[in-house]
């Protein structure tokens, strides 16, 4: 079983991914890490020195990579994954596509603490940052509303019911 959580920047997927992983007894893995251990430098490292072009293709190859060595895990995926490459033709090819479709308010108060670490925000001022999150989303929606299962982070879901979700899908 390959679960692939996707979503917006922010959305809980490394969060989900853990618990998930550890109470099915998977392997965790998430994407930007391993991208950032294979590169030897951070995320904003990879965008500054080599651009998003470089990174979506190393992150493609990265998913492919995992995906081939592992036919049981729960991988939490960059907010961008799915809209590159036919990425989600291939996470719905070999497993389980889980939407942590996060509102906009929430993704906005997550994000204003967490901008540091995030390439794609480190320009955007504050009163930008809810149109640009608003923006990405509506252009990311179409490969979001592909996957299998959708989970309205505001729904209070519990972890088994998050799990039951999944595993019915």
């Amino acid at each position: 079983m390959r679960i692939f959580l996707i979503g917006f920047m922010g959305s809980g997927k490394t969060h989900w991914g853990k618990q998930v992983a550890q109470k099915l007894s998977l392997p965790f893995y998430d994407l930007d890490e391993v991208i950032v251990d294979e590169e030897k430098r951070s995320i904003p490292d990879i965008f500054g020195e080599s651009g998003e072009e470089y990174f979506r293709s190393k992150e493609k190859i990265v998913l492919e990579k995992i995906v081939d060595e592992n036919t049981n895990m729960v991988l939490s995926c960059g907010g961008g994954t799915p809209c590159f490459f036919n990425n989600i033709e291939f996470m719905k090819k070999y497993g389980t596509v889980v939407w942590l479709n996060t509102s906009v308010d929430v993704l906005l108060h997550r994000l204003l603490k967490e901008r540091v670490q995030r390439p794609l925000l480190k320009d955007i001022g504050d009163e930008d940052l809810k149109h640009y999150i608003i923006r990405k989303l509506n252009e990311r929606r179409m490969y979001y509303e592909q996957a299998d299962v959708m989970i309205h982070k505001e729904d209070a879901i519990s972890m088994n019911d998050f799990i039951q979700t999944v595993l019915h899908a």
